[in-house]
């Protein structure tokens, strides 16, 4: 159910659901909660669409792949991950980048 907010002005029903199904329309992958719906004068509307916050999965680049979950990696993509070389930045790699004047 997507709360629809009349601002300076009245809509009837069947116009407030009208403008719900054009943004279901405009934007189908996105999950709107809210809608703002600004009358400017009788003819025309401001609207401002308020959205859900969307999931994400992390993907990670491993070993020359992008990758969310190594679950589908073979055994030797596996390994190459489990050995690979992680290498650590200590505050004094930095020392010589910021000089003073």
């Amino acid at each position: 159910m997507i709360k629809v907010n009349v601002i300076g002005g009245n809509l009837s029903d069947k116009e407030k659901d009208a403008y719900v199904q054009r943004a279901r329309t405009l934007y189908p992958e996105r999950r709107i909660n809210k809608m703002d719906i600004k009358v400017v004068d009788g003819d025309y509307v401001d609207i401002e669409y308020h959205y859900d916050t969307a999931p994400f999965q992390r993907i990670r680049r491993v070993t020359g792949y992008l990758a969310g979950t190594l679950d589908r990696f073979n055994n030797a993509k596996k390994a190459e991950v489990r050995d690979r070389v992680k290498h650590d930045i200590t505050v004094s790699d930095f020392e010589d980048v910021y000089l003073e004047a």
